[in-house]
């Protein structure tokens, strides 16, 4: 189905029912329950893992794939950002023409950049997109300021043109009426379950640009970006020119950027300099690398649990600590606060960052490596009982 092998098909069904039930998975506490607070069904959140997601599916193309590690990939984010919310101010709210011009400037971007960085491989190539990165940033923070409004951030007023916008269309991004920021709520139970049109509008997408690289992948293009991952140097004494393979990578990586940063700007309609900053270039590289670089569903698991950390760990404070634990005599519960003071609330950074080690010592390929792990071990498991079911038919026989 859709040009994929039967395992690939069944890969990519389970992916959307995955995706199309988050709002339920998410839930898996009741409102009332002290747990609730490890929910992470509301939209904001939701929306979050879905667009970081294709920023890291992105990322892993050229990183995963390719080998090349780039440090300036929020310069297309943030290219994306501005361009939807420069079509908010000139047409209207729909979010469409606003995703197609992000796709094809920071595919321009790309090109750009990208010409002049493959220049150079190893930290060379990343340190030159870094200084790229940043030199976008001081443009678009204090030079570009008519194009960008500095450090104030590009947002949409009141005396815009908008010259799309009728009098009964929405004052808010939406999807030709469809608008983003309204949700319906199921109540069963004690559950609440919250689905949001801008969380199904950006998982949409997302699984759109997942089945593309899953055909990425799975095309001779892929299999000669891992070739020039494996060995570069080899590929060119054949007499294989590699740049334009690179150069086609990099652009497919920074349309994606692009993309996740014209649905930032579709949830919100706000567009600042702070998201291309150095340091959420890092955070995708840390997506890609804490999930399995080069494998399908790795970016998408580092996007998540980053996220899930960055917006749950981080607003667990004092007071949900005294709740946990003022079962416990008062001089444990202090102690025991004492202590998780420095793992949760505004220390979440400590935990991330011993969990981060702790994959990278002993799961070199990441989540996914320890996901496979498990399922080997069931397997050895099963096959051990089934050995041992064998041996044992022969002797009840004789």
């Amino acid at each position: 189905m859709l040009g994929l092998s039967k395992k690939d098909t069944t890969f990519l069904l389970i992916v959307i029912a995955l995706t199309l039930l988050t709002p339920i998975l998410l839930q898996p506490f009741p409102a009332s329950s002290t747990l609730a607070q490890f929910n992470a069904g509301y939209p904001d959140l939701m929306q979050r893992f879905a667009i970081f997601g294709i920023f890291a599916i992105g990322f892993n193309i050229l990183f995963g794939l390719t080998g090349y590690l780039s440090f300036g990939h929020a310069a297309f984010l943030g290219v994306g950002s501005y361009s939807v919310v420069w079509m908010y101010k000139l047409l209207g709210y729909n979010v469409v023409p606003g995703l197609i011009l992000a796709i094809i400037v920071s595919a321009l971007f790309a090109l750009l950049i990208g010409f002049v960085s493959l220049r150079r491989s190893g930290i060379y190539f990343s340190i030159l997109t870094l200084a790229f990165a940043q030199m976008c940033y001081n443009l678009a923070y204090s030079v570009l300021t008519p194009l960008t409004n500095g450090e104030t951030g590009l947002q949409v007023y009141t005396n815009d043109a908008q010259v799309l916008m009728g009098e009964n269309s929405p004052t808010s991004p939406h999807f030709f009426g469809i608008v983003m920021n309204e949700s319906a709520t199921w109540n069963v139970g004690g559950w609440q379950f919250v689905f949001n049109n801008g969380y199904y509008f950006t998982a949409i997408i997302a699984i759109l640009v997942f089945y593309l690289s899953l055909r990425i992948f799975r095309s001779p293009f892929g299999l000669m970006l891992r070739a020039i991952k494996t060995n570069q140097t080899r590929l060119n004494y054949t007499g294989i020119n590699t740049r334009p393979y690179t150069l086609a990578a990099f652009v497919i990586s920074g349309m994606y950027a692009g993309l996740a940063g014209g649905l930032m700007a579709s949830m919100d309609p706000l567009a600042g300099a702070e998201r291309m900053q150095w340091t959420a270039s890092g955070e995708v590289v840390l997506m890609v690398i804490l999930g399995g670089a080069g494998t399908l569903m790795g970016p998408i698991l580092g996007a998540g649990f980053i996220k899930y950390f960055e917006n749950i760990f981080s607003k667990i404070n004092d007071q949900v600590l005294h709740g946990w634990f003022a079962f416990l005599p008062d001089g444990l519960e202090n102690f025991l606060i004492g202590v998780s003071h420095f793992f949760v609330g505004k220390s979440w950074h400590l935990t991330l960052g011993l969990l981060f080690m702790l994959v990278v010592i002993f799961l070199p390929g990441g989540l996914v490596e320890g996901g496979q792990r498990i399922a080997n071990a069931f397997r050895k498991r099963k096959s051990g009982g089934d050995d041992a079911e064998t041996e044992a038919q022969p002797s009840a026989a004789e």
